[in-house]
């Protein structure tokens, strides 16, 4: 089990008592169809990253989230494409930047963060036993996730894990404490806690629930943070990372993040 070395790495990277971490969706990637290219793909990426940095938040993820339909694992061109875009931003950024390609990847997510230079990934899978509908059974090997991250040399990284995470059901019911503290007995470096579907927050009693299990690793909101709830729910939790609210026709909203950043808590 770990000590206190959780919070420790965290705050290292993410200075702020409440970080706001803000999504960056790209176009679908090279082998999906509608991919705009890599000249777009970087364009839009790095327009995203500057709002975001112009607003105020204080770190910016990276998902593939238009590459539909989503494959389980990452296909070789996705991970060269995704390491050229973060390479790029990582270069332009004065924030923490992060990577995770979906739907269940986490080693190629901590491959692609450590050659771009980036310096966390997130995992919508992590101690969890979870299926999916469309995709089945995901794998669940924290232990080996954990061991890959040693292996390529990238302990630096952090990782932020989700626990029952939405749109996947549980395969062994148990408490949203239980599951934070396994994850954070496993290694997490911070725990996010989502609602039911992507724009639907957790409840505050839920993040309560999860920061009882989670101890000293900070617990965050996954999803459904927007301007009216950011007091309550960051009243009670870590941080955030935010997508949808922040965006307009798939971009980064101006904005849209500048009221949702003036409305956390100080």
């Amino acid at each position: 089990m770990r000590t206190g070395a959780g919070a420790t790495r965290f705050a290292q990277v993410f200075s702020n008592t409440r970080p706001l971490i803000g999504v960056v969706h790209l176009p679908p990637l090279p082998g999906f169809a509608g991919s705009p290219g890599m000249s777009a793909l970087v364009a839009h990426a790095l327009a995203d990253l500057d709002v975001m940095e112009a607003c105020g938040l204080d770190g910016v993820l990276v998902e593939n989230e238009h590459d539909r339909p989503h494959r389980v694992l990452a296909e070789r061109e996705t991970v060269a494409a995704l390491t050229a875009v973060m390479r790029e931003m990582v270069r332009a950024a004065e924030v923490p930047v992060g990577a995770e390609i979906l739907l269940n990847d986490p080693e190629a997510s901590l491959a692609v963060a450590l050659a771009s230079g980036a310096a966390f990934v997130r995992t919508d899978y992590f101690v969890d036993p979870m299926a999916r509908p469309e995709h089945g059974v995901m794998r669940i090997d924290p232990d080996a996730v954990m061991a890959y991250r040693t292996r390529i040399g990238a302990d630096h990284l952090l990782l932020l894990a989700d626990v029952q995470v939405k749109y996947a059901c549980m395969l062994e019911p148990r408490s949203l404490e239980t599951s934070a503290r396994l994850a954070r007995d496993k290694g997490a470096d911070a725990i996010v806690v989502s609602g039911l579907r992507t724009g639907s927050p957790p409840s505050p009693a839920e993040l309560a629930e999860a920061a009882r299990g989670a101890g000293h690793v900070p617990v965050l909101v996954g999803s459904g943070l927007d301007p009216a709830n950011a007091a309550s729910l960051l009243g009670v939790c870590g941080g955030a990372i935010v997508g949808t609210s922040l965006h307009r026709d798939g971009r980064a909203d101006r904005t849209r993040t500048r009221e949702l950043e003036r409305a956390r808590p100080r």
